[in-house]
């Protein structure tokens, strides 16, 4: 099986692309971001560290964490977006192998793996992928896809391109089906 990361800013295109290819027989489409709202959902280990990190403020009414609260704290302080990140990334990782061991069973030809930090984040990884792709987009065609999506407050949202000389650059500037195909092409060659 082969284990690709898609990464890239907010608007570059990954879940469009890898909910595409996603239909392809034999890939399945993991994203880092739902997989982390299950990690700390209400009772879970996860969710108690961050709750004595955070403080119970960072809850909503039912008892979950409010990600609107938590993001309000970390995004306007680096020791706590570090600290969230020490916490949830591993958390996240050791529940991306058991995916990883269940896809192989299954007989998956390609697990898509999205997030954000894969390329970025010094708790992820990145031993598990075969290939990282760091998907770029011009800043007018994410904010153009951005605003499509009723997605604006994440155009300003911006992440460090990636240093490693392993993570592929991938231009997902024009149409979505020509990223679909550069992104099918590199799979098909690994």
């Amino acid at each position: 099986m082969k284990v690709i990361g898609l990464v890239g800013e907010a608007g570059c295109g990954k879940s469009t692309v890898a909910r595409k290819l996603a239909k392809e027989k034999g890939t399945v489409w993991v994203d880092l971001d739902r997989l982390s709202w299950e990690i700390y959902r209400p009772q879970t280990p996860t969710y108690w560290r961050l709750v004595s990190r955070y403080g119970e403020e960072i809850l909503d009414s039912d008892g979950a964490i409010d990600r609107k609260r938590l993001g309000r704290i970390v995004f306007s302080d680096p020791e706590a977006l570090e600290a969230l990140n020490a916490i949830v990334h591993p958390a996240v990782t050791d529940r991306l192998r058991e995916i990883i061991s269940e896809e192989e069973e299954r007989g998956t030809k390609t697990l898509l793996v999205e997030g954000a930090l894969l390329a970025s984040s010094v708790h992820v990884d990145r031993t598990l992928f075969d290939a990282v792709l760091w998907l770029e987009a011009a800043p007018e065609k994410r904010r153009e896809r951005l605003q499509a999506d009723g997605r604006e407050e994440q155009i300003d949202r911006t992440l460090p391109p990636p240093t490693d000389k392993q993570v592929a650059r991938i231009d997902a500037s024009g149409t979505i089906e020509q990223a679909v195909n550069r992104i099918r092409s590199i799979v098909n060659s690994l």
